[in-house]
C-alpha cells in the first residue's frame, strides 16, 4: 500500500493530490452534514426539538476550524468520528423505510473517511517537504 501511495504521488503531483483530497473532503462533509440534518427532521414528530439535531451535528460542526484552517491532524481525527456515522447509517439501513437514506449515509461517511485519511497524508507529506 505505501508502495502504490508513493508511485501515486509520483505520478500526480503532491499538490494535486492534496488539492483533490480537500475537495472530496469539503464535498462529503457538507453532503454528510445535509443528511444528518434531513434525518434529524424525519424523525421529528408534531413538534421540532433542535435537541437530536444538534446531538447528530455537533460532532461534525466541532472539526469546521481545522477543515478551514487545512490541519492534517484535524481530518485525521475527523476520519474516525466519520467512522461513527457509518455505523449509525448502516444500522439505520436496517430499519425498514430507512435503507436508502441510511445506506448512503453511511458511503457519504466511508468516502469522509477515505478522504481525510488521504488528506492528512498527503498534507503532512506536503508540509514536511516544504519544511526541508
Amino acid at each position: 500500500m505505501k508502495q502504490w501511495l508513493t508511485e501515486l504521488e509520483q505520478r500526480h503531483g503532491l499538490d494535486r493530490l492534496t488539492q483533490r483530497s480537500r475537495q472530496c473532503v469539503i464535498a462529503s462533509f457538507v453532503i454528510l452534514l445535509l443528511l444528518v440534518i434531513y434525518r434529524g427532521f424525519l424523525i421529528q414528530g408534531d413538534e421540532l426539538d433542535w435537541r437530536p439535531i444538534v446531538a447528530f451535528v455537533l460532532p461534525l460542526v466541532l472539526f469546521l476550524p481545522s477543515i478551514i484552517g487545512q490541519r492534517a491532524r484535524g481530518h485525521a481525527w475527523l476520519a474516525f468520528v466519520s467512522l461513527l456515522y457509518v455505523t449509525q447509517g448502516v444500522m439505520l439501513a436496517a430499519v425498514p423505510g430507512q435503507t436508502w437514506s441510511g445506506s448512503l449515509e453511511a458511503l457519504v461517511s466511508l468516502l469522509l473517511f477515505a478522504s481525510c485519511m488521504a488528506y492528512a497524508r498527503f498534507r503532512s507529506r506536503q508540509q514536511r517537504q516544504a519544511g526541508r
